[in-house]
């Protein structure tokens, strides 16, 4: 019986792949050619090397329609660093190694060497790409991605024009520096980002007392670092694509004197509803609807801030500019958004349970779950030094990439020891506001083996961390495919109690989602899609500290490998044969 329904599950991924593959046939190739190098930068005032594609930060955006083909050539040109991209959200069906996660599905890509993405945007919707090596994303190594409905469809929402925004934390020092510390006993963290940038601009104070910064380093005349301003056509109907790469934080989005109307979330439809501050986590995206229907005789702010975290870091500005209004024209500083209060998390809870599919476009979930993983975030240490673990194992990344080491049946290359599936309710409280009292953790590289085609829950618990009254809120990112958000709690998850709140009736899909402080999100997904896919903390340095886990599901599905996608661990000597 399990291999007749193994049977019908392959039948029925191959035919979606038949499927998918008529669905594209008229589709386009859209090519990049990219060169990835440091040049020196002023994003926020402040000089430093900054990550740039072909010169600029942000990248260029990627625009293509649904089912196109995007080719994408990258010469790493960094001289001594490799580097690897993640394309977020896309789920990279039938292209597993080219999800650009390093140490999961392929080798870095090694200085002066020239390294292609191909792969498929099969849906429509925003989302963004970033370096996935080390905490190079902060360096300025991200963009976004745009794709449209195909020719003669439309979408359940109209807008006259569209733009894409980023919004990004910005740290003075390297991530070189950042990780020393968070490396090094004792401890040291990376503290507060100096600045916020709004689609690569912002602006530190270079007066600020105590820095003595010279004009060479730090000038706030300089035009690299003038306000992000965006032109507008009073009247009219613009769709704002807003992403958050953060290094850390989680953010407040707000414009004055324009209500926003969400209409997208990671690629899907929500059902719409009104906003006045939009909250937006690392990893995440909106659309949002704005009406340019204000006094066009002046100019609007734009604000982002902190929240969740007790924030040192003044708001990025930027510039609503009413056409033919100058563009430098700075509106009254008088209706600069008031901040949102950094620590009121009920608003932010309420978004997250606001966000629901749209009638019409709803997705309908499996009922059940053929498996449960219940995974609790903790703060730890091993062996003296500050560690993030899931169910108290810390993620290192094996030197050989899972997706070629399963492929290839090199399992000596990581361990064959499963991570645990829930946490040993007796050792830790999470409801107790305390320091953990079981603060040692042990180190692992294990995955979780999914049957291929099952449906699977993932339950995030959230507790305190090493710091007394102190719980973080964690963005949760998987790569490969997008889940249902099936409900959030406060305190700890009860799985007989809480599953019968589950909304099964309309809940929004996403690929990246938060876990607030001292609660849970429970998700719900389909292991259908062959290949290994990571399953992470989108904060930059809860992630290198190790705050993830690997699965793999269909390996034997995965077709021959690319040779590019090779050259390091044990994967010197393997001949590998397969094309971009």
């Amino acid at each position: 019986m399990a291999a007749e329904g193994r049977r019908i599950s392959l039948l029925c991924f191959f035919t979606t792949l038949l499927c998918f593959s008529l669905q594209t046939s008229e589709a386009k190739v859209r090519h990049y050619k990219w060169e990835v190098k440091y040049e020196f930068k002023s994003p926020d005032c402040y000089r430093k090397l900054v990550i740039t594609i072909n010169g600029g930060t942000p990248g260029p955006t990627i625009i293509a329609q649904q089912n196109d083909t995007v080719v994408v050539d990258v010469k790493n040109s960094l001289g001594t660093e490799n580097l690897a991209i993640h394309w977020h959200g896309i789920r990279q069906i039938g292209s597993p190694w080219a999800d650009g996660t390093e140490g999961v599905t392929q080798c870095p890509v090694l200085p002066g060497d020239t390294f292609r993405y191909k792969f498929v945007v099969d849906r429509p919707g925003t989302y963004l790409y970033h370096a996935h090596y080390g905490m190079q994303r902060e360096s300025g190594l991200y963009g976004s991605i745009r794709v449209s409905v195909p020719t003669g469809e439309s979408e359940p929402f109209a807008y006259d024009y569209d733009r894409s925004i980023i919004l990004n934390d910005w740290y003075h020092k390297t991530p070189y520096e950042q990780a020393a510390g968070l490396s090094a006993k004792p401890f040291v963290w990376v503290g507060e980002p100096q600045s916020l940038l709004i689609h690569g601009k912002g602006r530190f104070n270079c007066s600020t007392p105590g820095l003595g910064l010279e004009p060479a380093t730090c000038n706030n005349t300089n035009p690299e670092c003038s306000p992000y301003t965006m032109t507008v056509v009073p009247g009219k109907t613009y769709r704002l694509r807003i992403g958050s790469l953060t290094a850390l934080s989680a953010l407040s989005f707000q414009i004055d004197g324009h209500n926003m109307t969400v209409v997208e979330a990671d690629g899907h439809y929500v059902d719409p509803f009104v906003v006045q501050t939009l909250y937006i986590y690392s990893g995440e995206t909106y659309s949002v609807l704005i009406r340019t229907d204000q006094n066009p005789t002046r100019n609007y702010w734009i604000a982002t801030n902190v929240v969740g975290r007790n924030r040192t870091t003044p708001p990025g500005m930027g510039v609503i500019n009413y056409y033919p209004n100058h563009p430098k024209r700075s509106p009254p500083p008088a209706n600069i958004p008031i901040a949102p209060v950094w620590d009121d998390r009920r608003p932010r809870v309420e978004q997250s349970r606001a966000i629901r599919a749209r009638p019409g476009h709803v997705h309908d979930p499996p009922r059940s779950s053929d498996r449960v993983i219940v995974m609790l975030n903790t703060q730890n240490e091993v062996d003296g030094f500050r560690r993030w673990s899931v169910n108290n194992v810390s993620f290192n990344l094996p030197h050989t990439p899972y997706l070629i080491g399963l492929k290839h049946n090199l399992l000596h290359t990581f361990s064959q020891i499963p991570p645990p599936e829930d946490y040993d309710r007796a050792r830790f409280n999470v409801t107790s506001r305390a320091r953990n009292s079981n603060p040692n953790a042990t180190v692992g590289d294990g995955v979780y083996r999914l049957e291929f085609g099952s449906t699977v829950d993932l339950i995030l618990q959230n507790g305190n961390t090493m710091v007394p009254n102190n719980s973080e809120t964690h963005p949760w990112h998987l790569h490969g495919h997008d889940f249902w958000v099936l409900g959030y709690g406060e305190g700890e998850f009860d799985p007989k109690r809480d599953p019968k709140g589950y909304n099964l009736v309309d809940p929004i899909m996403k690929n990246t989602v938060p876990v607030h402080p001292y609660g849970w999100t429970a998700l719900r997904f389909k292991a259908d899609n062959p290949g290994v896919w990571m399953f992470h903390c989108h904060i930059e340095s809860h992630f290198y500290m190790g705050m993830g886990v690997v699965f793999e599901e269909g390996i034997e599905m995965v077709g021959d490998l690319p040779a590019a996608i090779g050259g390091c661990g044990e994967t010197k000597g393997l001949k590998l044969h397969g094309k971009p």
